[in-house]
């Protein structure tokens, strides 16, 4: 891609007329090979972070008043834990009823087993935090910055590029790579295979407008993301931390509203309407015209989903008057924690029924002697008192 003889070439990602020497006649033009900043980048964005939740986050989770949830600890059991490992983290019913052989437990001390045992494994609210921590100040910077720099305009690749936007795009970049790379290590939620394409996406979508110079509306994108990205992250942490639930729903009804008119109103009628409509007034269509639109259309479809998402959750709070829990909750954590709970309750319910019965029959064995004694006592005071009045009488 860099280095060609025939300089007047015809490069697919840029409109047809545009050759390389068109780029290198102005004074600032992106070059593919400035991307590769992004990859130091994305490794110094993993080793930042590691610091920021070690030093940074914890602090602030203090101050918002964040408290892990107690999990019961598991009784060591080699066969089970073993069976956890290497085969499934959710036994079967047949697989229960085998392991009830080979340990000699109950039923209900397997299934309590097994879940209190996903429970450890479960990330803490503490990642929880660190996580939201993380990428709120990340975005709150961004947005600032962004809308510092961003201007509307058409998609034209004979714009020079500033100082600004080539830094800007490097960031971001590493950003994005930082999170793909990380993606097996964070909190998994139910939205995983989504997230994972959103990055790619997004990475795919960084790239290609930076070599074909359209910085300027992909600068645009990235703000409309994260204007609204900060505010979830927000109120993440203080639905995390305790006695901020009012403060995190007030965010949750702020980040809803800026993310349905930024991401289904905003984005398809100026960024795509731009991009797909208004640059054919200057360009014909060429592969990378469609290139770039494909991958907007999959982010639109990804705003899409999360807008369901969002507004039952919405729903959910007008009509509840508080949030139930977050829609793109942790995978298995959420349900698994009521679950949990659920089960621990029945437990201690028949673990309550079986003190009570075992207390009401004390109660009654008690009840009868001290009845028995009781009759026993009157039947001899009767009698005295008879044997007492015939003495008298004679």
């Amino acid at each position: 891609l860099i280095s060609w003889n025939d300089r007047n070439v015809l490069l697919y990602w840029l409109p047809p007329g545009i050759t390389w020497r068109d780029m290198e006649q102005m004074e600032e033009y992106p070059r593919p090979r400035d991307l590769l900043f992004a990859l130091p980048l994305a490794l110094g964005f993993i080793v930042l972070r590691l610091v920021f939740d070690r030093v940074v986050a914890p602090p602030l989770g203090r101050c918002v008043g964040l408290r892990n949830r107690l999990r019961m600890a598991v009784a060591r059991s080699t066969k089970l834990e073993s069976f956890y490992t290497q085969q499934n983290r959710q036994p079967s019913q047949s697989d229960i009823i085998s392991l009830m052989a080979q340990c000699d437990k109950t039923q209900r001390q397997i299934e309590t087993w097994f879940r209190h045992r996903r429970n450890q494994d479960r990330p803490s609210y503490t990642k929880r935090f660190c996580e939201a921590c993380w990428r709120f100040f990340f975005y709150l910077i961004n947005t600032v910055y962004t809308y510092e720099m961003s201007n509307v305009g058409y998609v034209n690749p004979l714009q020079p590029i500033e100082r600004a936007h080539f830094w800007y795009y490097q960031l971001e970049l590493g950003f994005y790579l930082s999170l793909l790379l990380c993606v097996s290590v964070d909190v998994k939620r139910k939205d995983f295979k989504e997230q994972v394409i959103h990055h790619i996406a997004t990475i795919f979508l960084l790239g290609f407008s930076y070599c074909s110079n359209y910085v300027r509306i992909g600068t645009l994108v990235m703000l409309l993301h994260d204007s609204s990205d900060f505010l979830l992250e927000s109120a993440k942490m203080f639905n995390y931390g305790t006695g901020w639930r009012k403060t995190c729903d007030t965010l949750f009804v702020i980040f809803a509203a800026v993310f349905l008119v930024t991401r289904l109103v905003v984005f398809p009628s100026k960024i795509i309407h731009t991009t797909l409509v208004l640059s054919m007034e200057v360009f014909e269509p060429f592969a990378g015209y469609y290139f770039f639109n494909i991958l907007l259309m999959v982010l639109q479809a990804l705003h899409v989903f999360w807008a369901v998402l969002i507004l039952r959750m919405a729903n959910k709070f007008l009509f509840l008057g508080k949030l139930d829990k977050d829609e793109r909750s942790d995978e298995e954590s959420e349900l698994e924690e009521e679950d949990d709970d659920k089960g621990e309750g029945e437990e201690k319910d028949k673990e309550g029924e079986c003190c009570w019965e075992r207390s009401k029959d004390a109660l009654n064995s008690k009840l009868k002697m001290l009845s028995k004694s009781f009759v026993l006592n009157n039947l001899t005071n009767h009698r005295a008192a008879i044997v007492s009045k015939m003495r008298k009488a004679r």
